[in-house]
């Protein structure tokens, strides 16, 4: 392409690939060289098609003459798609294991699994908390608040307590 679609939206096709020095749409990505706001050098933005943010902002390499940057290529742009793969996949990793907890308790019955499902609704936020036999079958749930605390003695004392909701 010779036409500077720096400011055009590019996600409007899903399958438009560009190769520009400073812009390189492929992939479900968008790669853009961007001046850097915390200096006089410059950074690469890595957009994931169809979010406003980026998921990777990082220093980019000046050029030869020391002023304007780099150009993009293809090893650069797979080698940064990679990686904003790769931050995505640890903020979702980050996230399940913020909002879905689970222990298992050894009781005269056998082990019991216990969750905690948060439900992080805007307006209803809450959770679930759930119980399963060593084979998987569900022995009760109930819906709690967002901020229920699960551990095992919180576990023992629902347990003890026929499953009744937490106070």
């Amino acid at each position: 392409m010779t036409s500077d679609t720096s400011n055009q939206n590019v996600d409007s096709d899903p399958h438009t690939v560009v190769n520009e020095p400073r812009l390189w749409v492929n992939k479900g990505w968008t790669a853009r060289v961007i001046k850097n706001p915390d200096d006089d050098g410059w950074a690469v933005e890595m957009i994931k098609d169809g979010e406003s943010e980026p998921a990777l902002v990082g220093p980019w390499t000046m050029g030869r003459d020391k002023k304007n940057p780099k150009p993009l290529d293809a090893p650069a742009f797979n080698t940064l798609v990679k990686t904003a793969a790769e931050v995505l996949r640890r903020h979702e990793q980050q996230w399940y294991a913020q909002h879905h907890k689970k222990l298992t308790l050894a009781t005269p019955s056998g082990p019991i699994s216990i969750t905690l499902d948060i439900v992080a609704d805007e307006d209803d936020p809450h959770a679930l908390l759930g119980a399963q036999d060593s084979d998987g079958v569900k022995l009760a749930e109930v819906r709690v608040d967002a901020g229920f605390r699960l551990n095992t003695a919180s576990a023992n004392a629902w347990i003890g307590n026929d499953f009744s909701r937490p106070g």
